[in-house]
């Protein structure tokens, strides 16, 4: 299913609980300006199993002053800047992004990436169906306004911010009518796990009903049971940074996960709906054996003469479940034995008038 018809057709409720998580791979700018391994990137992100990759479009002049503070681990990426940050990785433009779109197509991934301006929103809407809204921008009112207004649906992230900050995006949303979705999010890169905070998506449910709700990562990979967690939570859409190599130093790659990673939460998240199931309540076929071996029925406390009216004393419940049910213990009281009933006889209705 693609995004745009996820997030149109979503119902909350029996919804969440038959779809799997569609996953985003934020590859992000982790090309680092090379058009070869954006695309080794889209290959890794479908083989791993992503459903989408996500590039991030902007020019450093237009997104960040110039002397604009690092906000990130400056261990990991130690340029102190933003703008100098964002300089390093704003080589690509329309022309690039267009054959990102083709070699999506072409593999068979859902092609998307974040804009941060209006011309890349321009040009971007020309390229994919759905617009991702950065946490950065949640107060960028003419921002969310002028990417709303294309028609399409799209998903806001909300790290950082107050509940009051994400009713008021979210109203902007609204004034244009175009479907949306909130993505859980803190920004912290890393975040550590006792940050992570996923009982916010729960929050977001019961502040937000009737909107898909999602969860977009910066946790290390690790054992990628946050996205795990996210998913049990009602998470729909999962979004994670995305790497071929987390041993590369600076920007994204420290905290992302690669397809190896990818991989591991498929096998796993494919397990945990296996241990779903059906969420409709009724027994299982697998479980007649037991119904038929582990309840109980009624048994023969002592021995019973022929005549004899039965009353509670002439009763007990034992294994298995062949003959008359504890449940109808009422309408055996007072019959009476058709013939001499043996201690531990498993009782049948036959046997009585």
């Amino acid at each position: 299913m693609k995004l745009r018809e996820l997030i149109e057709s979503y119902r909350p409720g029996v919804y969440q609980k038959r779809v799997k998580p569609y996953v985003i791979a934020e590859a992000g700018v982790n090309h680092e300006g090379s058009l070869d391994l954006a695309k080794r990137l889209i290959a890794e992100a479908r083989e791993g199993g992503a459903d989408a990759i996500k590039f991030q479009t902007y020019k450093a002049h237009t997104i960040a002053s110039r002397h604009s503070p690092s906000y990130w681990d400056l261990s990991k990426e130690p340029t102190r800047s933003q703008f100098e940050l964002f300089k390093k990785y704003d080589k690509f433009w329309k022309n690039e992004f267009e054959l990102l779109k083709t070699e999506c197509d072409r593999v068979g991934i859902e092609f998307l990436s974040t804009p941060f301006d209006t011309e890349s929103a321009t040009f971007l809407n020309d390229l994919m169906d759905v617009f991702k809204i950065s946490s950065s921008d949640i107060t960028n009112k003419p921002f969310i306004e002028f990417m709303t207004a294309f028609g399409k649906p799209v998903i806001l992230s909300t790290g950082a911010s107050e509940l009051y900050e994400i009713q008021q995006a979210v109203g902007w949303i609204r004034n244009s009518q175009v479907p949306f979705s909130l993505l859980h999010c803190v920004l912290n890169y890393p975040t550590e796990d006792q940050n992570a905070n996923l009982g916010m998506i729960l929050g977001l449910q019961d502040e937000f009903p009737g909107v898909m709700i999602g969860y977009s990562d910066h946790t290390l990979p690790k054992d990628m049971r946050s996205l795990e967690a996210a998913t049990l939570l009602g998470a729909v859409i999962l979004e994670k940074h995305f790497t071929h190599d987390k041993s590369l130093p600076g920007n994204d790659h420290y905290h992302a996960m690669d397809k190896e990673d990818l991989k591991l939460f498929r096998t796993n998240i494919a397990r945990v709906f296996s241990l779903l199931g059906d969420f409709e309540v009724k027994s299982l076929e697998s479980e007649k054996p037991a119904i038929a071996n582990a309840r109980r029925s009624l048994v023969a406390a002592r021995n019973i003469p022929n005549g004899k009216v039965i009353e509670m004393a002439d009763l007990t419940w034992k294994r298995p479940a062949s003959g008359i049910s504890p449940k109808d213990i009422n309408a055996l009281l007072g019959k009476k034995a058709l013939g001499d009933i043996e201690e531990d006889t498993v009782l049948v209705w036959n046997l009585f008038s």
